[in-house]
């Protein structure tokens, strides 16, 4: 990615953190530094853990919710964590960020019911993540635009 972004703006600086984030981690990265945060982790302990971070620092973040075994992109949303249904993701997530006095977060999530299969892992169709970070990015850049 780093690349990538070079390719386009060779003047950009890049910030890279080789961590995994964990609440063990996470005071190597000032998150007070950044105007806005896109949450994709798959982790939910570190899903948590940045979201009341960024809350406590008044940083903005959206959170992506499960795209594990969704085959419609088009059913991906943008809605308050404690707006969702169906997905399992935001089902554990909104009850544990009640528990952290969490009042609003936005998410992404899919209103399709997850495939069923016999693995207890979700698997990732190529296209559907992607999309969920397209919305992502949309929602970030309106916002900042929106709040300049």
């Amino acid at each position: 990615a780093e690349k990538r972004f070079l390719s386009i703006n060779p003047e950009l600086i890049v910030e890279r953190f080789d961590i995994f984030y964990l609440p063990e981690t996470a005071d190597e990265i000032n998150l007070s530094d950044y105007d806005f945060i896109i949450d994709a982790i798959d982790n939910v302990t570190a899903k948590i853990e940045l979201i009341v971070r960024a809350e406590k620092q008044g940083v903005p973040i959206i959170s992506s919710m499960g795209t594990g075994n969704k085959l419609s992109p088009e059913m991906l949303e943008i809605a308050d964590i404690y707006k969702t249904s169906v997905c399992p993701l935001a089902r554990v997530m909104r009850r544990e960020l009640k528990n952290r006095g969490v009042k609003k977060l936005k998410v992404i999530y899919s209103k399709e019911e997850p495939i069923k299969t016999d693995s207890s892992v979700p698997g990732s169709i190529s296209f559907t993540p992607p999309v969920a970070g397209y919305l992502a990015a949309s929602y970030v850049i309106k916002n900042l635009i929106e709040n300049k």
